[in-house]
């Protein structure tokens, strides 16, 4: 093991031991979130353990005259973590900061179209996650996300930070010694493709339609249904869903997490 591993998780394990998550408020906090239900007793242990650490090594701040409580935060980290539950907190190396808003915030933005015209508007979002940066949320949306219907704002930002870990945020995340990137780069690209083709079609679909917009938001918003809707992503794109299989090391079809290491 390198060094600064050694170093690294020997400074965790004090925290852990210095700052104890008493688990009935662990469990108080997330006692709302059905998608948190589903979880085995030792995976609600493990992910009470990474939003110990999760809580001590990110910064949380509010904005717009929120009162961010401590159970609030915890919350916040747990759903944070469950797309690493098995994996590592590295994986959520590089920002620190983690703003709450009290519901959704305008961000102005700004595209060039094809003709060279520059565009400018205002876009109203739950949630954004910045390059090296902050993720912002918005806490109407945080209480909103983890009821198993398809919307986590929370694992969707979590998803871009993942996405940057290896570059621009494009819908192709660091993968696994295991994993080929030829196989990721073809599921998620047909997929991708198929879903627009249905949108420019008119069809119902059962994933958001914000998932077309681009690759990075289509990784995000599977993200969001791989955990609380599979069936839906297996149904729909099983490609996919075997590659998110692997890169999250879990199969979240079954009523518990159970870690895929293949």
């Amino acid at each position: 093991m390198p060094i600064f591993k050694f170093f690294r998780n020997l400074r965790r394990r004090r925290v852990l031991q210095r700052y104890p998550f008493d688990p009935a408020a662990f469990h108080a906090a997330i006692g709302e979130v059905p998608l948190l239900a589903r979880l085995s007793e030792g995976e609600r242990e493990n992910l009470r353990l990474l939003a110990t650490l999760f809580l001590r090594e990110k910064n949380f701040e509010s904005s717009g005259n929120l009162d961010l409580t401590e159970a609030m935060k915890t919350r916040i980290a747990a759903l944070a973590c469950l797309p690493i539950l098995h994996l590592d907190l590295d994986w959520y190396a590089g920002w620190s900061t983690v703003i709450v808003f009290p519901t959704e915030f305008v961000r102005p933005r700004e595209a060039m179209d094809d003709i060279g015209v520059m565009h400018e508007w205002e876009e109203i979002i739950g949630g954004e996650a910045w390059e090296l940066g902050p993720v912002i949320l918005s806490w109407a949306d945080v209480e909103a996300s983890g009821r198993c219907d398809g919307y986590n704002v929370i694992i969707h930002e979590m998803a871009h930070k993942l996405d940057m870990l290896n570059g621009p945020c494009d819908g192709f995340p660091p993968l696994h010694r295991n994993m080929a990137a030829p196989a990721w780069s073809k599921a998620f690209t047909h997929a991708f493709e198929d879903f627009n083709t249905r949108l420019d079609r008119g069809e119902h679909t059962l994933i958001d339609p914000y998932a077309g917009e681009s690759p990075s938001e289509f990784f995000a918003v599977l993200s969001e249904y791989f955990f609380e809707q599979p069936a839906v992503v297996e149904s729909t794109y099983p490609n996919v869903f075997a590659q998110m299989r692997r890169f999250y090391r879990t199969d979240p079809r079954q009523c518990t997490h159970a870690p895929v290491m293949g």
